[in-house]
């Protein structure tokens, strides 16, 4: 089901867009977390300053599940750990939380979301939608797909000096993956 965002931006003729892909405490330092992750704090705030700068849309992705129901979750029996429960856990890691704030931000309890790729349904001229965050092989994986499948005519960009995962193989096997798709992948370094 589409939502239509109750916030619309105005309309500029041409836009950028960066996507802040679940950086969150319970991925960072949290039950999920891991040391790849606490890395990519300064290289997304330096993302987030240009951004900034240039008065181009960041928005935010974070993760939130239902304490009661997570665990009879098709994610919750697959994924038996808790985590982006409570507010602290769900909350954005760091310095880049600065930039975060309702009216950015879209809460979703799946990898990929459908609300965030309505959010820009309004929106002519979206030059390109970039991604960075966590987990590259997931959530970055499944929101780019998405976002490459609603809007074939944007550039969809993931920069991999700000993505990382758990498993670096998994995340070499998704930035393989979005590069098929046509799936921009940028600083990209070459084995």
């Amino acid at each position: 089901m589409t939502v239509i965002p109750k916030y619309i931006h105005p309309i500029p003729k041409s836009m950028k867009i960066l996507i802040v892909v679940d950086y969150q405490n319970d991925f960072v330092t949290g039950p999920l977390g891991f040391e790849k992750a606490k890395d990519l704090e300064e290289p997304i705030m330096k993302k987030l300053d240009e951004y900034w700068a240039r008065g181009d849309m960041i928005v935010f992705t974070k993760d939130k599940h239902d304490p009661e129901r997570y665990l009879d979750t098709q994610e919750g029996r697959r994924l038996p750990i808790p985590h982006c429960i409570d507010d602290e856990g769900s909350a954005i890691y760091g310095k880049p939380a600065k930039y975060c704030h309702d009216l950015n931000t879209v809460v979703k309890d799946r990898f990929g979301s459908e609300d965030l790729c309505a959010r820009f349904y309004f929106y002519e001229g979206i030059e390109s939608i970039e991604l960075v965050g966590v987990v590259g092989s997931m959530c970055v994986l499944s929101n780019a797909v998405l976002l490459k499948a609603n809007y074939p005519e944007a550039r969809i960009i993931v920069d991999a000096e700000c993505v990382a995962s758990p498993d670096d193989d998994m995340n070499e096997k998704a930035l393989d993956i979005m590069e098929n798709l046509q799936i921009d992948v940028i600083n990209r370094r070459q084995n």
